[in-house]
């Protein structure tokens, strides 16, 4: 197969993003054929709503025939200004195929701002349940209220987390930053407990054709929490790394290699199933294939998504690249490389940023992927050359040694003549993965929040933690600029720190954390092992964030996990 051009490749995307959905105005009448040209379908995967604005909104649904052999259905839609619709004030009948896999959105039009409606489908046999949708504000309002999720791993656990978050109150829209699924076989990440669990992915290899994708959504959008939460309210969503395969870039991932096949096909696959699924509309600029876009609440906030993946990404550094033969770790080639022109935005979006930071808005929210905020740990520690308790043992014994050395043993001694010069290396980014493997381009934009006095709140996903960071720039050494701050949310069940640190019990845990904090001198909050949700309310004086957490995914029943409630309130400048 010959490989697709950049240009062809963005074509056939936008070609299977664009058509995936419906403008309809307010209307009565039953357009495009009659109600008995209504069909026996099924709607097995529950309903959704999303990409709200102040005078429409999309909703979703997947028809699944009766008869396989039925190629395309005629489904009726209705909105309702009440639960029970008795205040019916849109409905129309709408067809869909198997060239979308059955999925049907319609873009609902004619709305009233700051409104909660009611929407269902109907096919001849069968009703949908009924979901709640909201607008967006106009001009000067007091607070808005936005739930934070990503990282639903369905063979890693229960999505507990999903159904929880779907019971709060007050919300205005949720935001989903990415790996939404996840790609892997059934002998991949996460997925030791999965037969145990009933929760065995499908298709069962990894996910590569249009149709592997398909399935796999087609299996979330099964579960009843995942149902429960795109019911409760709107979706403003980005796609992270998952939603096509590891650690994605521009133009390749990690975990994809030419056995595979053409990485472009296979991401052209990946978003055109993206595009049917999930409730969102098609981009508006048909020169690119992204997501990102802005959402106005009011004059208070401008929601600001952003692709921070696919769209413009260079390819990440690895470690591995800058040891010697010896084992000499080259830092000056290393940093030479991290400060150089390295994109995770691309021009065109970096362009677009900045002029959504220049709005008239109290304040601006990214919602991204990855953690913005500095985390730089010891390079013995990133490097792997120590873990998180080795190197605090070590630590605690170069102080005694220096303070009191016959108190060591000739064990302790011998540790420290062969380890203690890795207490020495200089500090790492623990993940370049995230911002900290492209900070040239994040200091462009922290110098611009800076001169046009943004009040910045960056919200991010992808490590399947609870963060809060401080966005800061160091100026001469001394002086320390805030630039914003960043609230990054729990994954709602795959696994987080605790598995790869080896945090085996809560002592570990809190231990780990302090650590953490210790180390990192922006970083004000963590929780390093529980799965859960992020609730960020705003309103003119505060950015206020509350972390839910729940006790386990691994068994299907679960309790929110109130010892683990936190709170964080960043005050309006």
């Amino acid at each position: 197969m010959s490989k697709l051009t950049r240009r062809e490749f963005v074509r056939n995307s936008l070609m299977g993003i664009s058509t995936a959905a419906i403008t309809v105005g307010l209307s009565t009448s039953l357009t495009g054929c009659s109600s008995y040209d209504l069909i026996n379908a099924d709607f097995l995967h529950g309903v959704a709503s999303g990409d709200p604005q102040s005078d429409r909104v999309i909703i979703w649904t997947r028809a699944t025939p009766k008869d396989p052999a039925v190629d395309s259905v005629a489904i009726l839609w209705e909105v309702a200004s009440d639960a029970n619709f008795d205040q019916i004030i849109a409905r129309d009948v709408v067809s869909t195929s198997a060239s979308r896999d059955f999925t049907i959105k319609v873009d609902v039009t004619g709305l009233s701002a700051a409104t909660i409606y009611y929407y269902r489908f109907r096919s001849r046999n069968h009703r949908s349940p009924v979901g709640t949708t909201k607008t967006l504000p106009t001009g000067s309002i007091d607070q808005v209220k936005l739930i934070v999720v990503s990282c639903s791993n369905y063979p890693a656990g229960y999505f507990h987390a999903y159904g929880l978050a779907a019971q709060q109150s007050n919300i205005d829209a949720a935001i989903h930053l990415g790996d939404y699924i996840y790609e892997y076989g059934r002998d991949g990440y996460a997925s030791e407990d999965a037969e145990a669990l009933n929760r065995q992915v499908e298709p069962a290899h990894e996910l590569i054709t249009l149709a592997d994708y398909r399935a796999r959504y087609a299996q979330y959008r099964t579960d009843s929490n995942l149902q429960a939460f795109h019911q409760a309210f709107p979706m403003i969503a980005v796609w992270d790394d998952h939603e096509v395969a590891n650690d994605t870039w521009r133009d390749g991932a990690q975990n994809h290699d030419d056995s595979e096949g053409d990485f472009y096909v296979r991401l052209a696959a990946a978003l055109q199933a993206y595009a049917e699924w999930m409730p969102i509309r098609p981009p508006v600029d048909t020169n690119i294939s992204s997501l990102y876009r802005s959402f106005e609440f009011g004059e208070l906030i401008n929601l600001i998504m952003l692709d921070t993946r696919i769209i413009g990404r260079d390819k990440q550094l690895s470690y591995a690249d800058y040891f010697s033969n010896t084992g000499e770790f080259d830092y000056q080639q290393f940093n030479a490389d991290r400060y150089s022109d390295r994109s995770l935005l691309g021009s065109n979006q970096l362009t677009w940023l900045k002029q959504q930071l220049d709005t008239n808005h109290q304040w601006h929210v990214l919602g991204q992927q990855v953690l913005m905020g500095e985390m730089n740990l010891p390079g013995a520690i990133v490097t792997g050359q120590l873990s998180l308790a080795e190197f605090f043992e070590l630590a605690k014994l170069a102080e005694i040694a220096q303070t009191n050395p016959e108190a060591l043993t000739n064990e302790q001694m011998q540790l420290l003549q062969e380890k203690g010069p890795l207490l020495q290396m200089p500090q790492l980014p623990y993940n370049l993965d995230a911002w900290d493997g492209y900070p040239k381009e994040r200091d462009e934009i922290f110098n611009h929040t800076k001169n046009n006095n943004s009040n910045l709140i960056a919200l991010a996903g992808d490590t399947h933690n609870a963060w809060a960071n401080e966005l800061n720039t160091i100026i001469e050494g001394d002086i320390v600029v805030r630039n914003g701050f960043e609230f990054a949310t729990p994954s709602i069940s795959s696994p987080g720190a605790e598995s790869f640190l080896g945090l085996s019990t809560p002592e570990a845990v809190l231990q780990a954390e302090t650590a953490l904090r210790q180390l990192v001198w922006s970083l004000k909050y963590t929780n390093l092992s529980n799965r859960g949700f992020l609730t960020v309310t705003i309103n003119r004086q505060a950015a206020t964030a509350n972390w839910t957490f729940i006790d386990t995914v691994k068994a299907s029943s679960y309790q929110e996990l109130i010892i683990r409630r936190h709170e964080m309130a960043v005050i309006h400048q």
